[in-house]
């Protein structure tokens, strides 16, 4: 029996269908019985941009577990890909006279 219980989630990004290159913005997410793959349930995504239509999609069918470890990896790519992007932070720098909001441009001039 099937559910036809679908979570959908908003998108930013693009996907290559069968066109080439498309922009998407949505996610359509289930956990049902699946179209192409022969195992009995699948977790499937479909890719769409339903600003556009939704008429072209860009598919996945994933086991319960290869979906749970994607999900580990794509977190763990965040996390690892987000650290190495961060700016680094800036010192934090006094004022050369040593008063509060008033640096001087050379810390020579001070008299």
């Amino acid at each position: 029996m099937c559910s036809y219980i679908v979570e959908k989630a908003a998108l930013v990004g693009s996907a290559k269908g069968r066109k080439g290159w498309m922009r998407i913005d949505t996610a359509n997410v289930y956990f049902d019985h699946p179209y192409y793959s022969t195992l009995d349930h699948v977790l499937a995504i479909d890719f769409t941009n339903e600003g556009e239509g939704g008429r072209d999609r860009v598919a996945v069918e994933l086991s319960a577990d290869s979906a749970r470890a994607l999900v580990a990896r794509i977190l763990a790519a965040l996390a690892s890909g987000e650290a190495a992007h961060e700016p680094a932070e800036e010192p934090a720098h006094e004022p050369a006279d040593g008063r509060p909001g008033r640096a001087l441009p050379d810390s020579t001039a001070a008299a």
